[in-house]
């Protein structure tokens, strides 16, 4: 049996079970909350993308806003892979635009253990929750530029396999094509699934209907008597049956 070696002594002090795990910085978490502000909080796997907005409880955090990648293409038709650039800010413009709705004006990015490495996943879901419209203190140095976020390094790159291979690459964009998306065309369809984002937090607003007045009913007008019928005449009671006393 292996035996694990710990440190031992008077000034040993255990770690917490998160920063053990390596899912807590709690040093950073310290002066993330101390700042009394919300927090972005930006988690990445090898499929998917999720995007909060959270703020300090005594009890822990309790989210505000979230969004996920899987959103995008369950409700906005996204085709592409959920856990690239492209998605990583419309995942964050989808989190960004219910924050605004919500009246969230202000946030902090939380990165947790990740490294804030310069136009990464983490800061092109920034950049698309400040597209959002919430404001979050951010060096521009370490946002992603425009083609990258919309995916015109992976169309460049599809470009470049078709012509050294004279086919289409298959292989690398399989997930393209089961959804018939060439990769080529990644640019034009991140424009469209945004767009569709946009329009279904703005909706055209619908023409204003006038109020109903309510009317009172008028009485029936009483209608005259036609010519030649007799007047109505009031009827006369009936006479009571008497019975005829027997002598």
């Amino acid at each position: 049996m292996e035996e694990t070696l710990m440190s031992t002594g008077p000034n040993y002090r255990v770690p917490y079970r998160r920063r053990r795990e390596g899912k807590t910085d709690y040093k950073a978490r310290r002066a993330l909350v101390l700042s009394k502000v919300p927090r972005l909080i930006v988690r990445g796997s090898l499929k998917n993308m999720t995007v909060q907005i959270a703020e300090a409880q005594p009890n822990g955090d309790r989210v505000i806003v979230s969004a996920n990648s899987r959103e995008l293409t369950k409700t906005y038709g996204w085709k592409a892979s959920r856990s690239n650039l492209p998605s990583a800010y419309l995942t964050g413009f989808l989190c960004g635009l219910r924050a605004t709705k919500g009246g969230l004006k202000k946030a902090i990015l939380d990165v947790g253990l990740f490294a804030p490495t310069k136009g990464s996943r983490i800061f092109a879901a920034l950049k698309g929750t400040v597209d959002g419209g919430v404001e979050i203190p951010c060096s521009k140095e370490k946002l992603p530029d425009e083609g990258r976020i919309s995916g015109k390094h992976i169309a460049e790159y599809a470009k470049q396999l078709s012509t050294e291979e004279q086919t289409t690459p298959q292989r690398q964009f399989s997930s393209y094509m089961k959804e018939s998306l060439q990769p080529e065309q990644l640019p034009d369809h991140f424009s469209e699934t945004k767009e569709k984002i946009v329009v279904s937090f703005h909706p055209k607003e619908e023409k204003e209907k006038k109020p109903e007045i309510k009317t009172e009913a008028k009485a029936k007008p009483r209608t005259r008597a036609k010519a030649g019928a007799k007047p109505k005449t009031a009827r006369k009671p009936r006479a009571k049956k008497t019975e005829e006393k027997k002598e």
